[in-house]
C-alpha cells in the first residue's frame, strides 16, 4: 500500500495538463532540480496531492474508528453525521465571515462535528449508549446539517456561494501548503494517539458485556473514541471538503487486507484512504482536461455501488 501511494503521489505530480519528465519531478520536488517546472510542481502539484493524502487518512481512520465501535461495517462519518456537521459549521463561516484564515478552519470543523457527535451522543443514550441507535439519530442529524447548509447557501452572497459549492463537492483544486500545514499535525497527532488506544479497539470489537467484563470501561472509552473521529474527519473535511464514502470504503477493505486485529488495521486503512483520495483526484484531473470533476464525485461514483454491495451481502447473510 505504501508503493502503491508513492506510486499513484508522482503520477499526479507528473501528469497534468503540462507533462512534467519523471526526472525532472523527482529533482524539482526535492529541491535539486531547476525553475522550468517549480511552480507547477512545487505549488501546484504537490500541495494538492498531499492534502488529498492526509485528508483520505482522516476519513479512513474516522470511519475504522466509528465501525469498531458500532460493529457496523456500513458506518462512516458521512453515515452518521459527523461530515454533515463539520460541513454546516465550514459553510456557514465561508458564507458568513469572509477573509477567515485557512488555519482556523480545522478547528470550526471540528467544532461543528463535536456538536454533532454530542448530539447524537445524548439523544441515543437510554441506560447507557446505544450503537443502533447512534446510527439512526446520527442519520437524522445528518439530514438535518444538510437542510441548514441550504438554507445557508440560499442566504449568503453569489461569490462566497459559489466557493462554498465547490468546496462541499470535495474539490482538491486550489488546495496549496496553506491547507497542508494546518491539517498535517492534527492527522499525525491524531493517529498516534490512537495507537494507543488499539487494545481498546480490540475489545470493543466483542460484545458490551464481555468489553465490561475484560476490564474495559465502555462508556468512557467508546466517548473518547468518538472524539478522535470528531477530530480526524472534521479536519479531513475542513481542508478538502465533503469527500463521500472513503470513511466507508477504505475501513472495510483494511479489515479483508490485514485483519481485525486495530494495530495492523489502522495504519492500513489510513494508506487506502489517502490512496483512494489521490488516485480519484488524479482521474477527476485527467479524464475530460481541461475540465476537472471533482474528487467527490469520483468517490460517490465508486462508493455508491460498493455500499449498496455491502447491504446486499449483509442481507444474504
Amino acid at each position: 500500500m505504501l508503493l502503491l501511494n508513492i506510486l499513484v503521489l508522482l503520477l499526479s505530480i507528473v501528469i497534468g495538463e503540462r507533462t512534467v519528465p519523471i526526472g525532472e519531478a523527482l529533482r524539482t520536488a526535492i529541491e535539486l532540480g531547476g525553475n522550468e517546472y517549480a511552480f507547477t510542481v512545487r505549488q501546484v502539484r504537490m500541495p494538492r496531492v498531499l492534502v488529498g493524502f492526509l485528508a483520505g487518512c482522516g476519513l479512513a481512520l474516522s470511519g475504522s474508528i466509528l465501525q469498531i465501535i458500532t460493529r457496523n461495517p456500513l458506518a462512516s462519518p458521512g453515515v452518521i453525521g459527523l461530515n454533515s456537521g463539520a460541513a454546516a459549521a465550514v459553510v456557514a463561516v465561508l458564507v458568513l465571515t469572509p477573509g477567515l484564515s485557512m488555519s482556523h478552519l480545522p478547528w470550526i470543523a471540528f467544532a461543528g462535528a463535536l456538536v454533532t457527535a454530542l448530539a447524537i451522543y445524548q439523544l441515543s443514550w437510554k441506560k447507557g449508549s446505544s450503537t443502533e441507535r447512534m446510527l439512526l439519530v446520527g442519520i437524522g442529524i445528518s439530514a438535518m446539517a444538510g437542510a441548514l447548509i441550504t438554507y445557508l447557501l440560499t442566504v449568503g452572497k453569489i461569490f462566497r456561494v459559489s466557493q462554498a459549492f465547490t468546496w462541499m463537492a470535495g474539490s482538491l483544486y486550489g488546495r496549496t501548503w496553506e491547507h497542508f500545514w494546518p491539517l498535517l499535525p492534527w492527522i499525525i497527532v491524531l493517529f498516534i494517539v490512537l495507537l494507543f488506544f488499539n487494545r481498546h479497539l480490540d475489545l470493543m470489537q466483542l460484545s458490551d458485556g464481555s468489553a465490561v467484563g475484560m476490564g474495559l470501561r465502555l462508556e468512557w472509552t467508546r466517548f473518547a473514541l468518538i472524539l478522535l473521529s470528531v477530530g480526524l474527519a472534521g479536519s479531513a473535511v475542513a481542508m478538502a471538503g465533503t469527500i463521500a464514502f472513503v470513511g466507508l470504503m477504505a475501513p472495510h477493505m483494511a479489515s479483508h487486507l490485514a485483519g481485525t486485529r486495530s494495530i495492523k488495521r489502522l495504519p492500513v486503512a489510513a494508506l487506502i484512504g489517502g490512496l483512494i483520495v489521490m488516485l480519484a483526484d488524479l482521474l477527476g484531473r485527467t479524464i475530460f482536461t481541461p475540465y476537472e470533476i471533482p474528487v467527490g464525485l469520483i468517490t460517490a461514483l465508486i462508493g455508491a455501488p460498493y455500499m449498496i454491495a455491502l447491504l446486499i451481502r449483509r442481507r444474504a447473510i
